[in-house]
Parts: C-alpha cells; sequence; structure tokens
C-alpha cells in the first residue's frame, strides 16, 4: 500500500490500536515485522497511520499479539478496509481538516453524545446562529470560508436527521440557551429547532439548569462518540488550537463518568422542553 502525507483522525485511531495491542504483548516492532516477513520500517509506518493494513495481515498482527476480543479485532478489520469517500471529502482542501475527520467520526458513530454550556452543539444549530458563531471567532475566517463551515455543519445533521439516525442525547446548560447568538430573533428561532428536534425518537434534549449547587466539577464540555465497541469510543475537546481527539480508555472512563453525572442532574426531556419553551416566550 502507497504511503499518506496526512492521515484522517480514523486511521490513525486504528494505528494506534495496533501499536497498542503489540505494546500489551510486549513484543517489539521487529518481532512484529519478522512474524509478517517484512521490516521493521514498514510496521513503524503502520503504527504511525502513513501506510494501510490488509485484513489479513492485521488478523494475522492480532493473533500474533494473542488477542482474544474477536468483535474489537472485527472493528479493525472493518477500519482497515473501509473506502468510504463521504460527503466531506468535497471540502477537503477548503475547510480545517479537524472539520473532516469529526465529520467521518460521527459517520461511523453508533451513538453521540453532547456536553455543552455557552454554546448550542453543533448538531442542533440553525444556519443564522452558527453562521453568528463562526464570525465570532478570532482570527475571523473569509466570507467563503465562513459560508463553507455553516454548510458543511448543516450537512452534519444528517446523522440525527437523515435515514439511519443514531441516538443522540444533548446536556445544555441553561447559560448557553439565555446568551443571544445573532440577535433576539435568531436567538428564539434556535430556541425554537432545539424544541423541534427534542421531539425526534432518537434524540434526547436536557437542560442543565442554573439553580443546580456544587456543579463546578464537572463543567467539561465535549462531543462523544460511540464506536463499535467500547473501546473505540472518541471524546473530542475543542481547543484554542483545534479539536483533540481523545482515545486512551482512562480518560474515556473519565467523560463516560462525568457525562452520566451531569445527565443525572440535569432536567428530565418534558422539563428540559418546558423551560426551553419558556425562554423563548420571554425573547
Amino acid at each position: 500500500m502507497g504511503t499518506r502525507r496526512e492521515p484522517t483522525a480514523r486511521q490513525l485511531r486504528l494505528a494506534v490500536e495496533l501499536r497498542r495491542m503489540r505494546d500489551a504483548a510486549g513484543l517489539s516492532a521487529r518481532e512484529a515485522a519478522a512474524m509478517l516477513g517484512v521490516n521493521s520500517v514498514q510496521i513503524s509506518q503502520i503504527e504511525s497511520g502513513t501506510t494501510g493494513v490488509s485484513e489479513e495481515r492485521l488478523r494475522r498482527l492480532a493473533a500474533h499479539y494473542a488477542c482474544t476480543d474477536d468483535a474489537f479485532v472485527d472493528a479493525l478489520a472493518a477500519m482497515a478496509t473501509d473506502r468510504t469517500r463521504g460527503w466531506w471529502e468535497e471540502y477537503r482542501g477548503q475547510l480545517p481538516t479537524s472539520f473532516l475527520d469529526l465529520s467521518e467520526l460521527e459517520y461511523h458513530a453508533t451513538y453521540r453524545w453532547d456536553v455543552d454550556f455557552l454554546h448550542i452543539p453543533g448538531l442542533l444549530q440553525t444556519e443564522d446562529y452558527a453562521r453568528a458563531l463562526f464570525s465570532c471567532r478570532v482570527p475571523q475566517p473569509p466570507c467563503n470560508e465562513l459560508e463553507l463551515r455553516v454548510r458543511h455543519r448543516m450537512q452534519r445533521r444528517v446523522i440525527i436527521e437523515g435515514a439511519s439516525p443514531i441516538p443522540y442525547e444533548a446536556l445544555i446548560h441553561e447559560a448557553a440557551l439565555r446568551i443571544r447568538v445573532g440577535g433576539r430573533a435568531a436567538s428564539r428561532a434556535q430556541l425554537a429547532r432545539i424544541l423541534e428536534l427534542s421531539e425526534a425518537d432518537r434524540v434526547t434534549v436536557r437542560v442543565i439548569p442554573f439553580e443546580l449547587d456544587d456543579f463546578a466539577d464537572v463543567t467539561a464540555a465535549m462531543v462523544y462518540a460511540g464506536g463499535a465497541v467500547p473501546r473505540l469510543d472518541t471524546v473530542v475537546r475543542d481547543g484554542p488550537h483545534g479539536s483533540l481527539f481523545i482515545d486512551s480508555e482512562a480518560q474515556l472512563s473519565v467523560f463516560r463518568t462525568l457525562f452520566r453525572r451531569v445527565e443525572a442532574v440535569s432536567l428530565e426531556p418534558q422539563r428540559s422542553r418546558d423551560l426551553i419553551h419558556r425562554l423563548a416566550k420571554d425573547l
């Protein structure tokens, strides 16, 4: 297989998991290479995501590493043989790579959780809200890129509004619902949009109310994407220099616990809708 200049986040995740399996088996890259009949450079390229790996070689490596988790190995094999060129590819070279990586992650996700405290989660945003939000970025993107970002964000909604929606749960702090983005009319339309989407069978929206006590220790905004198996879950967090993809089991366990803790203190779906409706009426 040829080498890649810029592996996607999904390709890198496959590479990382292969490296983790080898490390867990206590084997060197040289030993793994000898088993496959290749040199250690090729193993390094596979484990850095700069070259792919065939399903046959992947399964041989997993057996050599004594990995007995068949569902996990099957999931890795599916990643290795995936040749999907999704709708997001039309934006390659026009938007930051992290935008495309998030779209690809969502496409393959089995479920999705969002926790947000200052903004409406991207999958629930209206065009006007998204446009106003991107316009506030520093530095502000050029007009043509701004519109590409908005269009890309709207297309991402296919995972909850398309033909095969995945289960989606959003925990939104009351502050995010009250902050006006794009003006009064845009904010009112945004709340109406959340109410509309919250009625869908696979969409759950819960509000984290202001009235909670002792909540400062669980204010971690996140995107949590369920993988084909739990070991392939991913957390995405936005930072000052772009999106950070988190995939270590220890960290994933922390974020699962945080999500459940926030979920437990959030309002039930109907009470959440009632609150959003009152906020919309007050605008």
